[in-house]
């Protein structure tokens, strides 16, 4: 079972990452095991701490968002993680055949969602919305999620580890990338009306 894979990525990841291999879950199976559940962890959060606890920069006033604000940003947070993960599993898969990976079954959606792991988990920090506090918390968990992919990868991918490492930061690229687009796509969004409501 998926949800029983994230204690072992997080103790032993070389050992988990083998069973991950043998398990050889379909895309559908994992995303109502893991994705789903996983992915609501950093919404949920997000939105109480949003609208519960609010934050304050440089000890000024407390700002919060309001409900129906922070349910909007929280829901299309959500789809965007469900969606980019999907994205980025397809990249995987097509760099697969590049890197000729001699596999009959696509795996590059299972290193996606598993890698993501630290991030869905380390996602329940913004509940306490300080800004220092949520950057480390964030730059741990993606740490973490780059040291998944790159230990991963061979071992679910069966190629060698010098192979690995190349592929691992071609898909690193795309992360990156993907991300910057992300970020073009919010600026776009807030700009026709669906952005952040305060409540000071």
């Amino acid at each position: 079972m998926s949800i029983g894979h994230v204690l072992g990525l997080l103790t032993h990841p070389d050992l988990e990452w083998e069973s991950i291999r043998r398990d050889g879950e379909s895309v559908g199976r994992l995303y109502a095991s893991h994705v789903l559940a996983l992915a609501l962890i950093p919404a949920a959060a997000g939105y109480y701490g949003a609208t519960q606890v609010g934050w304050s920069i440089a000890g000024g006033d407390v700002v919060k968002l309001t409900s129906s604000s922070a349910i909007q940003l929280c829901t299309l947070f959500y789809c965007a993680m469900i969606v980019g993960l999907y994205i980025i599993g397809k990249f995987i898969d097509f760099f697969a055949a590049t890197f000729d990976v001699d596999d009959t079954q696509p795996k590059g959606f299972i290193l996606a969602a598993y890698t993501a792991t630290p991030l869905f988990v380390m996602g329940i920090i913004a509940v306490y919305p300080v800004l220092w506090v949520n950057m480390l918390a964030g730059i741990i968990a993606v740490a973490y999620s780059v040291y998944l992919l790159y230990e991963g990868l061979p071992i679910l991918m069966k190629i060698p580890a010098e192979k690995g490492f190349i592929f691992a930061s071609s898909v690193l690229t795309v992360g990156l990338v993907m991300l910057v687009g992300l970020l073009a796509i919010t600026v776009i969004i807030w700009s026709v009306g669906i952005g952040p409501v305060y409540i000071r």
